[in-house]
């Protein structure tokens, strides 16, 4: 178990005194909806969808992390049969799991929140069990994903040798994310993120160390965003690009998805997205522990091209949450863990006061309680 930052200790020395309001605090209006803070919860896989079908469970879970003009961003969710990479995480292809998701959303909109569904197809990092009739997983390459130790340090996922599709099967996968994003507006949901990061199928076609086509779809920087981009415009097309976001992560190499120019990449992406009139692009910086010659300036390009509502993502604490939107860097910011094990992170926020530990053991297990909805609030009556 890692111990959180204590905050609070520190208080009387904060450049954010008790009494103004600090910037993660502040409103903020996002296309058609008003926030009432900047503090956004990050998709975060939680693996407690048995069969790819939303469970009751997940209603008090998401509800406990809602605050009235806060922005939630549901965990990744299937696109279709094809898409699925790991055990019990949620779909949104079938009739019975978009009424699973409809009394979750419900719950989280009578909180006065703004749920996002982020759709989601793994590619590659998937192996025949998880297929249709047990076939290779599809993807840009036909290059094989090594298999990878989990998240919890212990287990492994295996990989099986993926296919690379043909460019007339593409249109089918376009076509999948315009359905899910369709099917999630019909389960409530206000709009859709694009998964669009950390070595799954989009990103699988945006790198170079993955992407090794030579057709239009493949080579040059402009051919590996095609296929990234014609999801973007079919999806906005179906909903409505006031509800379309993306999720991007160009300096990640998770899932072996590195790439030679990530400056590069990110800033052609935002700078194409324009096209669309997206509401939001939601990049994941660097972490400095992993990545130290990209500092969190690197996505102030990105930022800067990009002419819709700017998420930044990816081990911010309070401090560097509160300095991004200070300076500008950032107009919201997406926090995982310490949501994760925070429900009321808006109000330690506020209050300067410590956090909550998370477990990383309780990360991915299906337990519908432990690590899952059992973290403690500041105030029980807020439970």
């Amino acid at each position: 178990m890692e111990k959180a930052l204590e905050y609070g200790q520190e208080e009387q020395h904060s450049q954010y005194h008790h009494q103004q309001p600090i910037p993660l605090l502040t409103p903020y209006k996002l296309g058609n909806f008003q926030l009432s803070h900047r503090i956004v919860l990050a998709p975060l896989t939680r693996q407690r969808s048995y069969d790819n079908v939303p469970q009751p469970h997940a209603k008090l879970y998401y509800s406990q992390r809602t605050t009235k003009g806060g922005l939630l961003i549901a965990e990744a969710t299937v696109i279709s049969e094809t898409a699925r990479g790991y055990e019990s995480t949620p779909g949104i292809w079938t009739k019975e799991q978009v009424e699973a998701w409809k009394p979750i959303v419900d719950a989280v909109h009578a909180r006065g929140g703004i749920f996002f569904c982020q759709i989601w197809h793994v590619g590659r990092v998937s192996n025949y069990d998880f297929q249709p009739n047990g076939q290779a997983p599809i993807s840009s390459t036909d290059k094989l994903l090594p298999s990878q130790i989990q998240a919890d340090g212990v287990s492994v996922h295996e990989c099986s040798p993926p296919r690379r599709l043909k460019i007339e099967e593409i249109p089918q996968i376009v076509d999948d994310f315009r359905l899910a994003a369709i099917n999630a507006i019909e389960a409530g949901f206000d709009g859709v993120e694009i998964h669009g990061a950390h070595g799954y199928i989009i990103d699988q076609f945006l790198k170079d160390q993955i992407n090794d086509r030579t057709d239009e779809y493949g080579g040059k920087l402009e051919n590996r965003c095609r296929f990234a981009l014609e999801i973007v415009e079919a999806v906005s097309t179906a909903i409505g690009p006031d509800r379309v976001g993306i999720k991007l992560s160009p300096f990640d190499d998770y899932n072996e998805s590195g790439d030679s120019n990530p400056h590069a990449l990110g800033l052609y992406m935002a700078e194409a997205l324009n096209k669309y009139g997206i509401l939001y692009c939601h990049m994941v910086k660097p972490r400095f522990w992993e990545k130290a010659d990209y500092p969190d300036e690197s996505l102030l390009p990105m930022r800067k091209a990009f002419k819709g509502t700017f998420i930044a993502g990816g081990g911010y604490d309070r401090e560097d949450g509160n300095e991004a939107v200070a300076e500008n860097r950032a107009d919201l910011i997406a926090y995982g863990r310490f949501f994760w094990a925070n429900p009321d992170l808006p109000k330690r926020f506020e209050l300067n006061v410590p956090l909550n530990e998370y477990s990383r053991e309780t990360f991915y297990t299906p337990d519908p309680v432990a690590g899952y909805t059992d973290y403690p609030f500041l105030d029980s009556s807020d439970a």
